[in-house]
């Protein structure tokens, strides 16, 4: 039973990676490079930008496996909106077969160094599932941050566009091609947004929900209430600008203040699994009991979750919302 299951998992990997590396289709090459063709000799620059944004949806949804991925993957919306705010070219059809490849590879390789079946194959999901959410949770992160430190920047620069007498519409544009890294990139899908006929409310609604980010709703909120009310726009700009400076000088101040909870949560959450680390080194026999004898693994996988509770108590403790 063992080895068909061992070969089943061989053929999946390897069919996965030939679907995933074999060539474009000829057929879709050269309707892409007929459109391409019909787009250089459009006159229209109105026409031109929308086909560029049907291309580009199309491109989204061209993924051999996208609707499979979405059948399969558990709330496929929220994950396509996760994949979105990376700013990388990542499809469902992507995340879910390297979720697959590394499921698979764990599991195989647990069970080559003589892991039970099931727990070689309850640590491949784990490890499989787990870390390529993580590191999407870390390049939104990451992208996020970055856009905060350079937002401020883009609302200056708007602040003084308006002050010499332009039009919000075209202070856009302007920190569209200013302003470098996710702040320039953002800014530059409103701007064609608005260019195809999209309103500035609704373009920049639509980038606060992809975002997800509370300083880039209090500037969408900025605008819709100075539209609704009047005023001057550019001093409140300017004040927001200034808001949120403090609030990133405020959030620097608590990750000092509780820089020395979260090494203790580190060190403690790391522990256990550095002394097993230790002790497979110095008696590799002695501890691969806990990957054969039922009752160890048990109790390993009651110590994970239990350990993991405590882990996530203490990470709640030590974040703070401004």
């Amino acid at each position: 039973m063992l080895p068909m299951i061992f070969a089943l998992l061989v053929m999946g990997v390897l069919f996965l990676l030939y679907t995933a590396l074999s060539g474009p289709s000829p057929a879709k090459a050269v309707k892409r490079r007929m459109e391409l063709i019909r787009e250089r000799h459009n006159d229209s620059p109105l026409a031109a930008n929308a086909q560029a944004q049907i291309r580009k949806l199309f491109a989204q949804r061209a993924g051999r496996f996208e609707g499979v991925a979405s059948t399969l993957i558990p709330r496929p919306a929220l994950l396509r909106r996760r994949l979105e705010m990376t700013g990388k070219d990542i499809t469902l059809s992507k995340y879910g077969l390297i979720t697959l490849v590394a499921v698979a590879v764990v599991a195989i390789l647990l069970m080559f160094r003589g892991a039970p079946f099931f727990l070689a194959l309850f640590a491949g999901l784990f490890i499989g599932i787990g870390a390529p959410h993580m590191a999407i949770g870390f390049m939104i992160k990451k992208r996020l941050n970055k856009f905060n430190v350079n937002f401020p920047d883009a609302i200056e620069l708007m602040v003084r566009g308006l002050r010499s007498g332009l039009p919000i519409t075209e202070t856009l544009t302007i920190v569209a091609g200013e302003i470098s890294g996710p702040v320039g990139v953002e800014f530059r899908a409103v701007a064609d947004k608005m260019k195809i006929g999209r309103t500035m409310e609704a373009a920049l609604q639509e980038t606060a929900d992809r975002l997800g980010t509370p300083e880039f709703q209090f500037f969408v909120i900025t605008l819709a209430i100075q539209r609704e009310t009047g005023g001057n726009l550019a001093e409140t700009l300017s004040n927001l600008a200034d808001v949120l400076r403090k609030r990133a000088q405020m959030k620097l101040k608590i990750r000092a203040m509780s820089s020395e909870s979260k090494a203790s949560a580190y060190i403690v959450g790391s522990l256990p699994f550095v002394v097993f680390t230790l002790v497979y080194l110095v008696n590799p026999t002695y501890m691969m009991n806990f990957f054969v004898d039922q009752r160890l693994i048990v109790a390993g996988i009651g110590g994970l979750i239990w350990m993991s509770i405590g882990v996530f108590i203490m990470a709640k403790m030590v974040n703070f919302e401004i």
